[in-house]
């Protein structure tokens, strides 16, 4: 699939903006960040569209990801590249790129070092991904599925259906067998939406990060939150809280 740059910019500005304010993005938004017409945008969101990138929720709505749109824009955060094509005076709007958020990142450095046990390091950095995310948060701890933060994860508005809380049950129930016989080998993985082998109605993703422990040499750790969500910042975290546990054992 070959997108414009400035096709690029919006459907990462929409990406961006509906994680922040929860409601389909309209083209008068993004004609002011972008300063073009906002037939412009409504031409270019028809042509993402058309990809199957963005949908349009109901009439005379703004726009919303679909689950291939996110995966568009997580590729380009786990490729960190960065393009040159803009010549001197850059892109309207910045590209995605997987960057630490160092902050959040020495506030799990500092929790995760001062534990004692390999076992209290886990559940430490579980319990600060879920504070620091607002996802649930799990790791595995030998052959159990630590879980945390269920509550933050329902209280998110995706959840107020009962049909998507019940595929987020039958998703949690069947999550530790399921890492156990697919052992995901890289060092994160990123499962978005009907993607996720279990629940695929859940309107969720699952960011994990395979590390060495004490317990295995495929131990987990990572976050379930709805597709609408900040990737740069909690796909950083997830990482690099499975490379702080691999390096602390």
């Amino acid at each position: 699939m070959n997108l414009t740059d400035r096709q690029k910019e919006i459907l990462f500005a929409i990406i961006e903006q509906y994680a922040e304010v929860a409601t389909p993005v309209g083209s008068v938004t993004l004609a002011k960040l972008f300063d073009v017409s906002s037939a412009t945008i409504r031409a270019e969101m028809a042509r993402l569209e058309s990809f199957g990138l963005i949908a349009q929720p109901h009439t005379s709505a703004g726009r919303i990801p679909t689950d291939a749109g996110y995966r568009y824009y997580v590729n380009s955060l786990v490729e960190d590249s960065e393009s040159d094509s803009y010549g001197n005076e850059g892109p309207a709007y910045d590209l995605p790129r997987l960057e630490a958020p160092n902050r959040s990142t020495h506030v799990l450095e500092v929790r995760v070092s001062s534990q004692a046990t390999a076992e209290t390091m886990i559940k430490s950095a579980v319990d600060s991904l879920v504070e620091l995310t607002g996802n649930l948060g799990l790791g595995t701890i030998g052959n159990q599925l630590y879980l945390a933060g269920i509550s933050r994860l329902l209280t998110q508005p995706e959840f107020v259906d009962l049909g998507r809380v019940q595929a987020v049950a039958k998703l949690l129930d069947n999550l530790e067998p399921w890492l156990r016989e697919a052992a995901p080998g890289e060092p994160l993985n990123i499962f978005i939406g009907k993607e996720n082998p279990i629940g695929k109605s859940s309107g969720v993703s699952l960011i994990i990060s395979k590390f060495r422990s004490p317990f295995s040499d495929s131990s987990y750790i990572g976050v379930l939150g709805p597709t609408r969500q900040n990737y740069q910042k909690v796909m950083s975290l997830v990482r690099s809280a499975g490379e702080m546990l691999e390096k602390g054992f």
